[in-house]
């Protein structure tokens, strides 16, 4: 990666962490209320049997309740587990967020090695984390390009998951920078 290209990176994510601390634990609760209760009016989330999400980061909105509306509407659920073979993230099914779910490789919970792995072109909709995301679809993520390979493998709709505060004017990208289809936040849906 050329070095102006990194530096813009680094400025932009930093600029996004320091917007992210100024909230508050119940800002960051309500918002992340509101997101969770938007995805399921979105049609792509109606249609979707098979679904990718994450599991967050303390920094990134609280998606959990989503994992369970996966599970209760019969629809199937993967999340991502890290591969230390491929040096890369698989998706992994998961039926039992209490029994399947182990702490993976950089300490985010993921599904043990007993969840089958799913092909990446059988999911219909992927949920993606971002450090910041663009109205084109651009996003910046935490600068190790593990979800950028996992996205130009997955097919499905690609949906940017992120507080109003993390939505910038222009994301710098790179050749391999994924783009996202839609982004989700708590006060809005966007096509890009």
């Amino acid at each position: 990666m050329n070095t102006q290209l990194n530096d813009a990176k680094v400025r932009l994510r930093q600029h996004v962490r320091e917007r992210l601390e100024a909230l508050t634990f119940a800002d960051r609760a309500a918002a992340s209320a509101r997101l969770c209760a938007g995805l399921p009016q979105q049609r792509v989330w109606r249609e979707a049997q098979t679904i990718l999400l994450f599991f967050p980061l303390p920094d990134e909105p609280d998606i959990g309740p989503l994992l369970d509306a996966v599970l209760s509407a019969g629809k199937a659920l993967a999340l991502p587990r890290y591969s230390n073979t491929g040096q890369k993230y698989e998706a992994a099914a998961v039926k039992d967020l209490g029994a399947d779910l182990v702490s993976g490789q950089f300490g985010i919970r993921e599904p043990g090695v007993s969840c089958p792995q799913i092909p990446l072109n059988r999911l219909d909709l992927v949920l993606v984390p971002g450090v910041a995301f663009d109205a084109r679809g651009r996003r910046l993520g935490r600068g190790k390009g593990f979800y950028d390979r996992l996205l130009t493998a997955a097919s499905g709709t690609k949906c940017g998951v992120a507080f109003d505060e993390q939505i910038v004017d222009a994301v710098p990208v790179g050749p391999l920078d994924v783009t996202v289809n839609c982004i989700l936040t708590p006060t809005r849906w966007m096509e890009t």
